[in-house]
Order: C-alpha cells, then structure tokens, then sequence
C-alpha cells in the first residue's frame, strides 16, 4: 500500500527501508519545509510485543527531541497512525557513513578523524544529558553535503527510570556492540565509546574490527578478541591514532574513556599536531610555489629565458639546429679541430660538427698561438662547466632570438638530453668528455 499523507505530511518519496521500517520524505504544509518520516509498522506482532515495540519506538523521539545539538538530528513531530507509529525529522541532505564506506570511496584518515571527532562530541552532550545511544553504527550516521555530520536513530535510547529495562536481552548491531551489550548487561555512555571506537576503525581501514562467519562468531570476537592496530592495515598512520582506537574499544570499560568529550580532544589534537602527515592526506599548510633559491640565479635565469622562447623553439627547432651558427667563421681551426670532435660523442640531436664549432670560436687566426689552442682542448673535456659558461658568455653577444638559439645549442652540445637545471646536469656527462 502506499501511503500519501501522515498526519499532516505530505510524503513525496521513499528514502529508504529497514528491518523496523521505511524511511519517507514528506512535506510539513504548515511550516513550509521538508522533513524525513520515520515509521515502524506493528501490525502482524503479537500484542505484549507490539506495545513494548512502539514504546522503544517513541523512545526515540523522547530522547532526540530533549537534545539541541548541531550533531544530533532534530526531531519536530511524533504521532500514530493506525498500525503505523511514526516520528518527524530534519530532512538530512546527505548520505549515511554506511553508503560511503559500501561505496568503496573511502575516506581519508584525516576527514574518518574529523567525524569521530564530531560524534563523540555528539554523544558527550547526550550522555550529559543521561541518555546513552546504544547503537552507534556506519548506518545511523549521517554525513551532510555541507560537510556536517549528525548521529541520528536514538531507537533504543534508554531514558534513566524508564520503564522499558529490557533486562537481559541484546540490543544494537553486534559487529559495534560493547562486550558488555553482548553479555547482556547494563550499557552506559562507555558502550556508546566502544562502538565509535570500531566506527573510527572500519572508517579508518575499510573493514570493521569484528566480523565473524555467524552472529554468534562475531559476538565471541567482541568480547574476547582485540583486533590488530589500525596502522597495520593503514601505513603511515600515527601511533596517536593506535593508542586512542584502542583505548576507546578497550574490553573493560573502566579502561576506556570515561568521558566523551575527552576522547573528541584526543582526536583534535591528533589532527591539529599530525594532519600533515597522516596518509591520504595534503599537508595542511604547504605553500603552493617553493622559494626562490639564491644560490642558483643563474640557473633560474636560464629557466626563464627557455620558457619564454619554449614556443618558437619547438617550431624551428630542426631547422635552426642544422644551420651552422653565426660565430663559427675561422674555416681553417675548424679543420685543425675536427679530430677532437671525432673522438667526442655526438650530441643526441646533432651530429656534425656545426654544433661543435662555437667550443672553436676563441681561437683566431690559422697559425694562432699554441696556448690559446691548449686551452680550447683541456677546457671541453677536463671542465664542462667551464666550457659551458664561454659558450653562454659568447651567446651574450647575439639578438634576443639568437641568445635563445645560441644557449638552447650549448646546452644540449655540452649536456645531451637533458631540460632541467644546468647544475643539475648529469655527472655522467663530465665522463663522456
């Protein structure tokens, strides 16, 4: 059957369905705003079952609806309907932890922090208030597009004095149960801890810290089994984070946090000392351009004369390498010079000794003076850096174009196949010379 209006909503959509019922999206005519109904059906129960059902139901609303906190959902209506007892809700924009960790996204370790850190405030405030969630779990935590988180489905909250005891029996989800809610005794705020302990592993690892093959396999791991550190499973997380998920999913509550908010200030000092550093993770302040080096201005020099002549390179690069260069005129120092570059190993785009002329360029006249020709061969292959540096300084003579051209060429004569940095240049190329 479906339904079209409760009470007075609206109902528009189906949002989801559960074991105890469906979730609606409705619209409230009087208030004007959207609001999620949640609603349990107890036709088909016998009837002692059928009354204490709908007593937890509406226990829930008693419960969320004494707390004003911006990470609990905010109830705004309760009622019944025939064999429908129901409660309206904020309309959450979001989606439940359960989805996002079943999509397979994952979070990162920073952002699965953020929200146990968010819960466990929320759960401060209701333990505070003496109302204790008992089933803190992926599916009752909403995480909203705004970034916000809330914990939502106080369902079997249980108020001090009630009269629902439900003594002895196993209330929650049994792979986030306290060892002491399997047992079968009394749950405080330390069993909420303990379960928002094995939310932050799953969150942290991708997998939840107890699952057994059966009901009764997952329950025995809870009460007598402690599951391997997180940062087994997630490499590169701090021992903070191991310390403070273990501490919270202790089997003995006297062990674990006693307080809530204590264990929301853990987490934050966590990531206010460490998120730079936590794996899947940006550094939180990293600047976004390094700064300049000063022991490199020439180096950044270059830099920047080859980005800006990058363009016109690319496109003439063929033919302008293959011309002979403007400074290589003296015709009978170039023939007394080939040997030495017969016996010096091509450049990788160039392979005659065009390239090779402007090493012979200092030398002038045929019958020059034995010293100058002495240097210009002790130069090239004892100290390519230095030889490098007479071609650039013999570049400076050129037009703009040409000193691009000019210091493209000595670049690649005296460090084949290499775009980074001069200094950088690869010592092996020194051996080849």
């Amino acid at each position: 059957m479906t339904l079209s209006r409760l009470g007075r909503y609206e109902i528009s959509a189906t949002l989801g369905r559960g074991a105890m019922g469906v979730v609606y999206r409705a619209h409230d005519p009087l208030i004007e705003r959207i609001v999620a109904i949640k609603t349990v059906a107890c036709a088909g129960l016998p009837e002692k079952e059928a009354e204490e059902f709908e007593q937890r139901f509406f226990r829930e609303a008693k419960s969320a609806g004494k707390l004003n906190h911006p990470n609990i959902v905010t109830i705004h209506d309760i009622g019944r309907e025939g064999d429908l007892a129901w409660i309206a809700m904020e309309f959450l924009d979001g989606r439940s932890l359960r989805d996002i960790l079943d999509s397979g996204a994952g979070l990162s370790c920073e952002r699965a922090i953020e929200i146990a850190a968010a819960i466990a405030d929320a759960l401060a405030f209701a333990h505070a208030s003496g109302i204790v969630h008992r089933d803190v779990k992926p599916a009752n935590i909403m995480v909203l597009a705004n970034g916000s988180v809330k914990i939502t489905d106080f369902g079997i909250a249980q108020l001090p004095g009630g009269s629902l005891t439900m003594a002895g029996s196993v209330l929650g989800s049994p792979k986030y149960m306290s060892p002491e809610q399997v047992t079968g005794h009394k749950a405080d705020g330390r069993s909420d801890i303990f379960a928002l302990g094995t939310v932050l592993y799953e969150m942290l690892t991708g997998q939840p810290p107890f699952s057994g093959d059966n009901l009764h396999a997952t329950m025995y791991q809870v009460v007598h089994k402690m599951p391997p550190a997180p940062s087994g499973c997630c490499a590169g997380l701090p021992p903070a984070v191991d310390a403070i998920v273990a501490r919270a999913m202790a089997k003995d509550p006297a062990a674990r946090y006693q307080d809530a908010a204590e264990m929301a200030g853990e987490l934050r000092r966590v990531l206010d000392t460490t998120a730079a550093t936590l794996p899947g993770t940006a550094p939180a302040t990293a600047p976004r351009t390094a700064p300049p080096d000063p022991a490199k201005p020439r180096s950044s020099l270059l830099r920047g004369v080859f980005i800006g002549g990058a363009v016109a390179l690319v496109a003439t690069a063929a033919f302008l390498l293959l011309r002979p260069a403007a400074v290589t005129a003296p015709v009978p120092q170039a023939d007394s010079e080939r040997p030495a570059a017969v016996n010096t190993p091509p450049s990788t785009t160039v392979a005659d000794s065009p390239v090779k002329a402007p090493a012979a360029a200092p030398p002038a006249p045929a019958g020059g003076s034995p010293k100058s020709n002495a240097a210009g061969k002790t130069t090239a292959p004892g100290n390519w850096q230095a030889a490098l540096q007479s071609a650039l300084k013999a570049c400076e003579a050129e037009s703009v174009f040409s000193r691009v051209v000019c210091i493209e060429k000595a670049r690649w004569k005296h460090c084949p196949g290499h775009w980074g940095e001069i200094a950088d240049c690869p010592s092996a190329s020194s051996e080849k010379r």
